[in-house]
């Protein structure tokens, strides 16, 4: 079985989401991410300020929680399954399953954010600006509590898999050379998606603890947003 079969399955399911055919639902999925980047840079500041660990959290917010970004992604990795044979050459084993991981949680990250959409259209007027109480009683309402926490562990799963693939200096040498046939074949925007873990891990002692540093207080949240305090977000 081809090592990119689960690409297939996430990509399946990125592509069933609703707002790909619904520009009202997709323009408020928009918003409420925005909402939700915007609420993490604010929670983490201090976590994300820290100089080895810039990087890494840019790769968060513009990798691992979805966005606009991710469409143009997608279609590579459509036209990358069609070739799944050479990609499979040309990418080092281990950056594909890193990949796959991070991939993955972007697809997650779209699935819960357009239920949360969603709701806020079910509610509010498409037109009102979010904020912070607005989207507490959303999460409220749609109680995505064990699907929060599932992403967050997945996150966990991920900082582990970093450190153990991504700091060989062979899988890095390994990985730059095959920048080349990346081009070649079109697959740049994957191999960037991956490529930018590597370099936002440069820095860092370890990306695991950064990203347990960022769960921790993350869990945190969830707890309370469902336990009804008024201000759960900061």
């Amino acid at each position: 079985m081809s090592k990119l079969a689960a690409l297939d399955q996430l990509l399946e399911q990125y592509q069933q989401l609703s707002y790909h055919t619904d520009p009202i639902l997709k323009n408020r999925l928009h918003e409420a991410q925005t909402w939700l980047k915007t609420r993490i840079q604010m929670t983490h500041q201090d976590l994300f300020n820290q100089k080895e660990n810039v990087l890494m959290a840019q790769y968060f917010l513009n990798r691992l929680y979805g966005g606009p970004e991710f469409d143009d992604l997608a279609v590579q990795i459509e036209r990358l399954l069609k070739y799944a044979h050479k990609a499979e050459k040309i990418i080092p084993e281990n950056a594909i399953k890193t990949g796959l991981k991070s991939v993955g949680l972007a697809v997650l990250a779209m699935q819960l954010d357009e239920q949360v959409a969603a709701q806020l259209l079910k509610d509010y007027p498409a037109d009102q600006v979010i904020d912070n109480e607005m989207m507490r009683q959303t999460l409220i309402k749609l109680d995505q509590y064990d699907a929060r926490l599932d992403q967050l562990s997945l996150l966990d799963d991920l900082g582990g898999a970093l450190d153990k693939y991504m700091r060989s200096f062979i899988m890095h040498t390994a990985f730059k050379m095959c920048k080349g046939a990346a081009n070649k074949y079109r697959f740049e925007l994957m191999y960037d998606f991956i490529g930018e873990g590597f370099i936002a891990m440069k820095p860092m002692k370890s990306a695991a603890n950064f990203i347990h540093t960022f769960t921790v207080k993350e869990r945190e949240i969830v707890e309370k947003v469902h336990a009804g305090e008024p201000n759960p977000f900061y």
